[in-house]
């Protein structure tokens, strides 16, 4: 009797660990993605309906969720290196560090931890392949910058799956890419030259088209016909690591420009930014409803970007009015700039243009301040001709199109603090096989113990 009762003890046990298993590992990153990007995406999406309130967001929906501190080994305050570094191996280092530690020494990822378990695996990004999240989970560099010594180490780590916008340089020396198909890796640029190299192919890299721009994909509010998503990069790595339906997976894709839309302050941008990177959730999620005792997926953020504060003067939001936003500030610069070019631009072809990319007057009235703010840099840069274009991490503006953002802002009653980074607190959501192990406050280096602890990594 004893016998038995001991024998049954170690079989609940051994079912209790093995239920905590997951086969299928899907991590998402939306860089620069605090709590009030999230709460700012639902409300929107909440008055796009008519209401107030929170209409979820797929992830925003998971039965699990927390909060996670973000600060890195060198400063309160994180750079997307050391939170990478972080989410990717659960060690702190400091800034600007690619998967190494404070003492510039290796450190082991979950995704090589995944693959040394035998698991396959996939690293997507919306920006370039060896930016500083994605490359933190195969990258060992002192310097996030070292973009050509990051790219070559992608070979070396023998994942299944990439894809990202490009490979970006560090130098002028001649493409990269041989060395990556002498690695193994077959390149498809655009999903058309995907579908025809992917059956053939053992390991693969997806890039965008060529002549694209290497830095990032389109933003979701310009996206045109033809541009890849982070969806349908989601969907081809789900696909192509199932070949192998009995290894198991770990999947990691970074919503990375819901940062650039942030430090840019762009709100408009970043909501929808914010429910393209739910899209790719989504993606995740049909997969779960097929497999829902061995998939786990966890979404998360390497910190908050701009300080954004719902509220801006009095008691007051108007969220929906980001609806009308037709283009991204990058966007609108763009055309400011083509405008530009010809003589003699009037303030009523100005107030055409930013009627249309923005709804202002039109379906936006606007106050007289707001008028005077838009009218003042029209009269500086067209009349004067003194352009100061507006710096941000990632890009370099139109002065015009910058005070356009700042208007749309106000008019939805939200503030910024910041073009850089915060040190709020960023969220953690999770369903799926041990999820509940994500509940609560925690710490970013908490995350890929508690993932390779669910998978069983070694």
């Amino acid at each position: 009797m004893k016998r038995l009762f001991y024998l049954c003890l170690l079989l609940l046990v051994h079912v209790c660990v093995y239920a905590q298993q997951a086969k299928y590992v899907f991590f998402f990153i939306g860089d620069g993605m605090g709590v009030n990007q999230v709460n700012t995406t639902e409300m929107y999406l909440a008055a796009l309906q008519g209401r107030i309130g929170t209409e979820p967001l797929t992830f925003g929906s998971f039965p699990v969720a927390g909060i996670v501190t973000s600060y890195s080994a060198s400063n309160p305050i994180t750079d997307s290196a050391a939170g990478g570094t972080a989410l990717a191996t659960g060690t702190k280092t400091y800034n600007g560090a690619i998967g190494v530690d404070v003492d510039k020494q290796p450190l082991r990822s979950i995704a090589t931890r995944a693959k040394a378990s035998g698991k396959r695996v996939a690293i997507l990004t919306t920006v370039g392949i060896n930016h500083a999240t994605p490359a933190a989970f195969y990258g060992h560099q002192p310097d996030r910058n070292m973009y050509d010594e990051i790219a070559l180490e992608l070979p070396e780590s023998k994942f299944d799956f990439f894809a990202g916008s490009g490979i970006l340089r560090s130098t002028d020396a001649p493409s990269l890419e041989p060395a990556i198909e002498k690695g193994g890796y077959a390149i498809a640029h655009g999903m058309d030259e995907y579908e025809e190299k992917a059956d053939g192919a053992e390991k693969i890299l997806l890039l965008q088209a060529e002549g694209a721009d290497v830095n990032g994909l389109p933003y979701a509010v310009d996206h045109e016909e033809g541009d890849m998503t982070l969806a349908q990069m989601t969907e081809a790595a789900v696909a192509f690591l199932m070949k192998e339906k009995n290894k198991g997976f770990f999947l990691m894709a970074e919503g990375g420009k819901i940062d650039w839309a942030c430090h840019n302050n762009d709100l408009g941008t970043v909501v929808k930014e914010v429910i393209d990177f739910d899209n790719a959730v989504k993606v995740a999620y049909e997969f779960y409803k097929k497999h829902p005792k061995e998939t786990l997926i966890v979404i998360s953020a390497d910190h908050e970007t701009g300080g954004l504060g719902m509220g801006y003067h009095h008691y007051v939001m108007d969220l929906k009015a980001l609806e009308n936003q037709k283009v991204s500030q990058e966007e609108l610069s763009r055309r400011i700039t083509t405008l530009r070019k010809q003589t003699n631009v009037s303030w009523e072809q100005m107030k055409e243009l930013l009627s249309e990319t923005m709804g202002f007057w039109t379906r936006l009235p606007l106050t007289w301040e707001q008028e005077r703010m838009l009218r003042d840099e029209y009269e500086k840069s067209f009349v004067q001709h003194k352009v100061e274009f507006a710096e941000s991490l990632y890009a370099r503006s139109e002065p015009l199109a910058a005070v356009a953002r700042k208007v749309m802002s106000q008019i939805a009653r939200v503030g910024w603090t910041t073009g850089d980074h915060s040190a709020e607190y960023v969220p953690v959501y999770a369903v799926g096989a041990g999820s509940e192990k994500f509940m609560g406050k925690i710490d970013n280096t908490d995350i890929p113990k508690r993932i390779a602890k669910v998978g069983g990594y070694k």
